[in-house]
Order: structure tokens, then C-alpha cells, then sequence
């Protein structure tokens, strides 16, 4: 055997011992990694991991598994030489008019202060965003970065450290005497579910943040002034959307197709004209009421908000959709287009869950809209016949593909109504209404086409109204008009029907229009 071959079986044993070797305690594998001004991204680049991974295993969610635990063990070996923990045994300094003890050096004079880290900006003039990491100033986690890399809250907008819990007046009592020695109970290993629910609560937490920081380094950049700020932050809506969505990906199970093979019916004949789908928008007035009528009938106008981003809670397909005939592809866990000839709707006192449509015969519809028509032709409702399904395109759907995206911003809006934060509300609106209308074809969005999922969505919002006008007629009230994604008029005690407020689930009276107060009067057309 030569030099080099017993080498080779040293360097074997080594790896193997390596292999099998007990791993720091989760928050050292943190600190090696912090001291060392490491990026999540980067350990996992450099181990053939995910970011996500490299969370968990400092988190203690996961332990590190072969074949990346040599890797990560051989890193943190090395990051521990460079940077080791420090000594819990070493005296503390002295401190400020605290003399030094007689053997002790004489202190060696004050280094050059280093200059005060700057916030690193990019050629459009904005913060610059990497992995969180403790802020070099504050030591709270932050997204920003300074000129030398490291974190650092943008604009210097630190954030203040929890506050210390009081101390309590020490009381000397003679020690107890100590209970025999018992092995302590081991910790219950968390099972998969609930590490998941901890990986997303982290991840939603950390989501929800950036909002936040945004809104302080506009306001900041600003000087103050609410409108600007409000304005630079509409401008960055999509692509600071587009990173959030990206972010509340990092713990989901399915993985989507961005951009898919789209069928003709998807595709624009041209710019200006649009494609084959049908949305279902509402645009029904009561025929038997009228404002040209002088009469005593009290209508209100309710608005409901946030629609589309109730609306983000649909069934999505994630994959390529595929051509079916028949009602083949219709299946509740798959979603996509379908060519359909619905049934006449018998019912002028309530809108045509299709909407406002002139032409009759076969129409495309989203898979929203034929959900729709299928509950309502269903023995709960009755109120039409099934439609006649031609053809379809589908794949294979989840209704919460853009849940985790849905409940950040729902948190925050919820955060911002509190707070009466005006800015973060008109920043987040338009995120989730961007994030929609440009997830088609759009030349302010190149990271997705997904025109299906644009057409669905809307269509969802489009159902969910419907079924508040329809609640609000089951209750006895009449429902004048139902337009848009938001608006319902109706007449009598609408509280008894809808919790009044400005929470996703709430309605209020609308403000801003032609009737400015939200109320207003009808007269009955006479037949």
C-alpha cells in the first residue's frame, strides 16, 4: 500500500467520522454562521441545499442529512476555529472608574473609531435587499444591507430592542435543600405538521416585516411627506409584491409552472383586443326600481373590501393545462378554462351569475364561474339547469396555491386599519391588485403568464359578490344593483345581514361616488 493510498483511507475514515458526528446545537450553527457575515443563500450554494434547508436546520426544525452533512459539518468546523465561542469563564472587563487590578496591563490606547456603516443603494436609488440578518446597529433582523455588506435597517431606521423586564428586590433565603435527581423527560420530537406550521408562522412573520421596513424607507426618503411616500411606494408595488410572493413560497409543497404553453383561447388575437375568456363582471340593475322615479324606497350603497384579495383564496392550476373533452376535465381538485352553453336565467330580481352578457349560445368561462353555475343549478339552489360542458382546459388545481401570500397581507392591512396607517393601506392594496392584473400578459410583469389564473381570479371575486347579494335577498332585502367586484346596493336593515366595518370579511357603507353619502332613494316601476 503507498503513502498516497494510505492517505486516501485516513481522509475516508475521516469523512465517515464526520458523517456520524454530533452537530452543534441549533443557535451555534446560527452564531458560526452570523460571526462569519454569511447569507443563508450562501451556505446553501455552497452545501447543494436549499435557503429554506439552511433556516431549518438552524431552527432546530430539521437536523442535516446526507449527503449534505459532511458539507455542513466540514463548514462549521471551520467557521468555529475562525470564530470560537467565547470563554464563560473569562473575568468580565472592568468597567468605567474601576480601577485595574496591580498586575494587570496597562490598557492600550483608543483605536480610530470606524466610520458609521451607510446604507448600500442600488443604481434606481433604493435600499439594497439580501438574506435577514441581526442588524449591525440595533442587532434586529433586517433585509437591508450597508455599503460593506453586512445587515443594516435602511435609512438608519433601527428598530428599539425589547424592553428589559423589571428586576426584582433580591431577598437572601436559605437554600432549599434539592430534590433527588431525576432524568429529565425528554422533549416531545415535533411532528411534521407542526414543524411545517413553524416554518410557515416564521416565514409569514419575517413577510409581513418587509412591509413595514418598505413603508419606513419611503417615508424616510420622503422626509415625511405621507403623499410621496405613498406614491414611490405604489411605483415599487409590483416587484416588492412579486419578492413577498416569492418569500411565502419558501415553504410550500407545490411547485408551478410560470410560464406554461397557453392555449389559443388564452392568447390575444392582438394589443388591443382581449382574449376568448369570459369573467362573469356583474353589471345588474333591478328592473323593478328606478332613480328617475320620485319615490320614498331608502337604498344603501355597501362596498366590500379588499375583494380581490379574498379572491386569492381560489382554485388555481399549477401545472400545464390539458385539452379534455366532454366533462372530462371537470374534477374538483383541477381547475382551468371551460367552453360551456349555459342555461337562460329565470330570475330578473337577482343578477345573472354571468353577468351582463348580450350574445347567447357557447362562452369560455373560468373554472370560478362554472363552479358558480354548477351550486346553483344543485338541489340546495335550484335556480337553473346545468350547463352543457364542450370541451376544457385544466391541470391540477389548489385552492390555497396563494394562501400564505393572501394571509401576509391580510395581517398587515388588519395591522394598518388598526394603526390608521393610511400609507401601508394604499401600499398594499396596490400590491395584491397589481400582483393580479399583471400576472397576464404585461409588460410590468415578466416573472409570470399566467393569464388563467388572472381570468380566475377575478372571476372568483366576481362569485364571492353574488353570493352577498344572494344572501342579502335570502335575508329579504332587495338588491337593487350588484356592479363591479365590490358594489351591492340593497334596501332595508343591511346590518342585519353583514357585519359593518372595514375588515376583509366586513362591509361598509361606499363612500366617494355620485351618491356621495352611501344612501339614496328609488321609486318602483310600475308593470
Amino acid at each position: 500500500m503507498t503513502v498516497e493510498d494510505q492517505f486516501d483511507g485516513v481522509e475516508a475514515l475521516l469523512e465517515e467520522a464526520r458523517l456520524t458526528a454530533r452537530m452543534p446545537e441549533p443557535a451555534e450553527r446560527l452564531r458560526l454562521r452570523l460571526a462569519a457575515d454569511l447569507s443563508r443563500s450562501q451556505v446553501a450554494a455552497a452545501i447543494g441545499v436549499g435557503r429554506q434547508t439552511v433556516a431549518n436546520w438552524e431552527d432546530g426544525t430539521t437536523d442535516p442529512q446526507s449527503p449534505g452533512r459532511a458539507k455542513y459539518v466540514r463548514l462549521l468546523e471551520g467557521l468555529a476555529k475562525i470564530h470560537p465561542a467565547p470563554d464563560p469563564s473569562a473575568p468580565p472587563s472592568s468597567g468605567p472608574g474601576e480601577p485595574l487590578p496591580a498586575n494587570a496591563a496597562s490598557p492600550a490606547p483608543p483605536a480610530t473609531p470606524l466610520p458609521a456603516p451607510q446604507t448600500a443603494r442600488g443604481p434606481d436609488g433604493r435600499a439594497v435587499q439580501g438574506d435577514p440578518a441581526p442588524c449591525v446597529r440595533c442587532g434586529v433582523v433586517t433585509p437591508y444591507k450597508a455599503t460593506d455588506g453586512r445587515s443594516l435597517h435602511a435609512g438608519a431606521m433601527c428598530q428599539p430592542p425589547a424592553p428589559a423586564p423589571a428586576s426584582e428586590p433580591v431577598t437572601t433565603t436559605p437554600a432549599p435543600t434539592p430534590p433527588p435527581a431525576v432524568s429529565p423527560t425528554p422533549a416531545p420530537v415535533p411532528t411534521r405538521p407542526q414543524r411545517r406550521a413553524k416554518s410557515a408562522a416564521r416565514a409569514q412573520a419575517e413577510t409581513t416585516g418587509l412591509i413595514g421596513r418598505a413603508v419606513h424607507e419611503e417615508l424616510e426618503r420622503a422626509e415625511g411627506d405621507a403623499d410621496a411616500a405613498t406614491q414611490a411606494l405604489i411605483k415599487r408595488a409590483i416587484p416588492d409584491v412579486m419578492a413577498m410572493f416569492d418569500e411565502t413560497r419558501a415553504t410550500a409543497r407545490y411547485a408551478y409552472t410560470a410560464y406554461p404553453a397557453l392555449p389559443d383561447v388564452l392568447k390575444k388575437p392582438s394589443k388591443k383586443e382581449p382574449d376568448a375568456i369570459w369573467e362573469a363582471r356583474p353589471n345588474f340593475h333591478h328592473p323593478g326600481y328606478s332613480l328617475k322615479i320620485p319615490g320614498d324606497i331608502a337604498v344603501t350603497a355597501l362596498d366590500a373590501n379588499a375583494a380581490y384579495l379574498s379572491a386569492l383564496k381560489a382554485w388555481l392550476p399549477i401545472g400545464k393545462l390539458e385539452h379534455s373533452t366532454g366533462s372530462d376535465g371537470v374534477h374538483p381538485k383541477r381547475s382551468g378554462v371551460h367552453l360551456v352553453t349555459p342555461a337562460p336565467w329565470q330570475h330578473p330580481h337577482l343578477p345573472d351569475p354571468l353577468g351582463d352578457r348580450d350574445e347567447p349560445g357557447a362562452l369560455w368561462v373560468t373554472d370560478a364561474t362554472l363552479r358558480l353555475l354548477l351550486r346553483l343549478s344543485g338541489p340546495r339552489h335550484g335556480l337553473l339547469d346545468a350547463p352543457v360542458i364542450h370541451e376544457s382546459w385544466t391541470s391540477g388545481a389548489t385552492e390555497n396555491f396563494l394562501d400564505a401570500l393572501r394571509k401576509t397581507l391580510t395581517t398587515a392591512r388588519e395591522t394598518a386599519l388598526a394603526e390608521d396607517d393610511t400609507v401601508t393601506l394604499e401600499y398594499i392594496k396596490a400590491m395584491y391588485s397589481k400582483f393580479i392584473s399583471t400576472m397576464g400578459e404585461s409588460i410590468h410583469n415578466r416573472e409570470m403568464v399566467r393569464p388563467d389564473w388572472m381570468h380566475l381570479i377575478h372571476s372568483q371575486a366576481y362569485a364571492i359578490l353574488w353570493g352577498k347579494a344572494y344572501k342579502a335577498h335570502q335575508a329579504g332585502l332587495d338588491v337593487i344593483s350588484m356592479m363591479g367586484t365590490d358594489e351591492l346596493h340593497v334596501t332595508g336593515d343591511w346590518r342585519q345581514v353583514f357585519p359593518e366595518g372595514r375588515g376583509v370579511s366586513q362591509m361598509k357603507i361606499k363612500h366617494g361616488d355620485a351618491k356621495a353619502s352611501g344612501e339614496y332613494t328609488v321609486g318602483r316601476v310600475d308593470r
